[in-house]
């Protein structure tokens, strides 16, 4: 393989290709990109069908506990697979195997040959091969982009989920209504694109360390630092595959910084899931209209794509302590606003002002972290991450649910929410490795 455009640069010492001219990562922006929108396009049409086939709320919640169950069975070995294997050849079959699956949904439809034991198997099969595609993708970043840009690069794809929230929805109930099969055959070339996209994508040779060094001092840096001192270890291919998820867990635990900055992520994002469950339910009691509870969601996504492209200018002028603790304290407040302003379109520009501060944040820990983590330990410092947000994601709804019962209330259950995120602002504040979090230094090999 050749070597990307933007480490030849690097390596010739000569100026960096501006990211808006850097083929490699416009492939790996684009192709996950149209992973988010199919997948955003799946979350609506795939209850749309459950319910047009006559399906019961058993089998919508099956459908979805599928989804959640397959992507956290599968992101933790994922993240290894990722450094063990070609990241670029990972990455394609993973695209390709969705085609088939949403393309024999669509072909089931057309042959109006409908089962709802092969909906599950799709859903099912999403959640795994989308597990897998996304740590390859991140830990593929760092290889196309230099240092320097990495920020940018992290920023520009913190916008990229956002723009799949704004327009997944909407398409997906358009195309359904025109014709049940759309949704799904518009999944299957959108992941058909991804996957020529990715035919031309050129990675570096020789990812400096493997899996079986992973452990090691080598890897870890000779101060404990996470620093990597560019040292290769030996083929991990035939190591045992639970040694190299364990070696990666214990290299998490063993960062200060990263263990820290994960935690309070999965905390924040178990409290604001369950934040959004208690605000529809808010919406229900008072009767607010389809069309205004759909512009009320749709806030924060236009809030997560304005504060995407203002993320990186903001990331370089803004000191990293400033901005997790700014973002902290600015969702407690506006979770303690959403209980005294009217639900609707007030809560949502609530919600724009929270999502707009979130890819910021998002950005800073982030680039830390693929900044810091050695190249052989990207895919599963990726996974364990992956892990962690994927479980808040699938108990926050729960809690919401939960908070909203037991409080009595949508009012009460958004001042237990607010009271929490005041506590995670509060623990937050208190630990020293937020309040002193360190800008990323050299990069990792």
């Amino acid at each position: 393989m050749t070597t990307a455009p933007t480490e030849t640069a690097a390596a010739r010492g000569g100026a960096a290709v501006p990211l808006s001219r850097n083929r490699a990562y416009n492939i790996l922006w684009s192709s996950q990109l149209m992973s988010e929108l199919a997948m955003e396009v799946a979350a609506v049409a795939v209850p749309l069908l459950i319910l047009a086939r006559h399906g019961s709320p058993l089998q919508l919640g099956l459908a979805s506990s599928a989804l959640a169950a397959a992507h956290m069975v599968a992101v933790v070995p994922a993240g290894m697979i990722a450094d063990r294997w070609d990241r670029r050849a990972l990455m394609l079959g993973c695209q390709l195997l969705r085609v088939l699956g949403m393309a024999s949904l669509a072909g089931a439809l057309l042959l109006d040959r409908y089962a709802f034991w092969h909906v599950l198997l799709v859903v099912v099969l999403e959640g795994l091969l989308g597990s897998v595609f996304d740590p390859a993708e991140h830990a593929a970043l760092p290889q196309v982009v230099p240092p320097d840009q990495l920020s940018t690069a992290v920023a520009r794809n913190a916008a990229r989920p956002y723009v799949a929230t704004l327009v997944g929805p909407g398409v997906a109930g358009f195309l359904f209504s025109a014709l049940p099969l759309g949704p799904f055959l518009a999944n299957a070339v959108m992941f058909a694109l991804s996957s020529v996209a990715l035919c031309f994508l050129r990675l570096p040779r020789g990812r400096a360390g493997t899996a079986a060094g992973a452990g090691t001092p080598a890897a870890n840096g000779a101060d404990g630092t996470g620093e990597a001192d560019g040292t290769d270890g030996a083929d991990g291919a035939g190591e045992p595959a639970g040694r190299d998820i364990a070696a990666g867990f214990r290299w998490v635990l063993g960062q200060p910084v990263i263990r820290t900055t994960m935690a309070w992520m999965m905390v924040t994002n178990l409290v604001f899931s369950a934040l959004l469950i208690v605000l529809l339910a808010m919406s229900g009691e008072d009767r607010v209209g389809p069309g205004e509870l759909g512009l009320t969601m749709a806030c924060f996504g236009a809030g997560g794509l304005l504060g995407g492209l203002f993320a990186a200018r903001l990331h370089a002028v803004a000191r990293p302590p400033v901005i997790l603790l700014g973002f902290t304290w600015t969702a407690a407040l506006g979770a303690a606003l959403m209980a005294v302003v009217p639900t609707g379109l007030p809560q949502g520009a609530l919600l724009a002002v929270m999502a707009f501060f979130a890819p910021l944040a998002n950005t800073t820990v982030l680039t830390y972290q693929l900044t810091v983590t050695p190249d052989a330990l990207r895919g599963r410092m990726s996974g364990v991450a992956g892990f962690c947000s994927g479980g808040a994601g699938v108990a926050g709804p729960a809690l919401g649910g939960a908070l909203t019962g037991l409080a009595g209330g949508g009012t009460a259950a958004v001042l237990l929410c607010a009271g929490c995120l005041v506590l995670v602002a509060l623990a937050a504040t208190a630990s020293p490795t937020l309040r002193r979090f360190p800008a990323p230094g050299p990069r990792a090999s």
